[in-house]
């Protein structure tokens, strides 16, 4: 069933990326991939049975679009500062404590809210976390999860 989603996934985002106007910036096209994955993870925990399979369809393609319209507006700056708060806020923040960023170049900003912290079952320290971007005014909203890597900083995972 694995092997099903991931050819899946692989087809959306192939279409999604053959579908795309000429002149998508390097930013959008990474968007669309890192979002079109990460919603296809998303799907595959949600759905089960035959309906696994739409589930990781749908949400390639959720994904796909929310990441290229970050990917679209968010720069390198923005990215940065969204990065370095999510390490901070994941390694320092108590649970339910927002930890917020902003670019007064872009006006873009976020915050990261740990909600949950746990051990895998491997022994590595993970997090659930809830994200919020306002891009141009309006609010994106993501929820995922990361744990601590050996050499202190912090994977998503999903």
């Amino acid at each position: 069933m694995i092997k099903k989603s991931v050819v899946m996934m692989s087809v959306v985002l192939l279409m999604l990326a053959g579908c795309a106007p000429y002149g998508h910036g390097p930013r959008e096209q990474q968007g669309t991939f890192i979002g079109g994955a990460s919603g296809a993870l998303l799907g595959a925990q949600v759905g089960s049975g035959k309906g696994r399979l739409v589930a990781v369809a749908i949400g390639t393609l959720a994904g796909a679009l929310l990441g290229q319209d970050v990917g679209r507006t968010l720069d390198k700056a923005d990215q940065m500062a969204m990065q370095q708060n999510a390490q901070y806020s994941l390694e320092h923040a108590p649970t339910n404590t927002s930890t917020a960023w902003r670019n007064p170049d872009t006006g873009n900003s976020g915050e990261l809210m740990p909600v949950e912290t746990y051990r895998s079952k491997s022994g590595e320290y993970c997090r659930e976390y809830r994200q919020k971007v306002r891009i141009g005014g309006e609010i994106q909203q993501a929820y995922g999860t990361a744990c601590r890597q050996p050499d202190g900083s912090w994977k998503i995972i999903r």
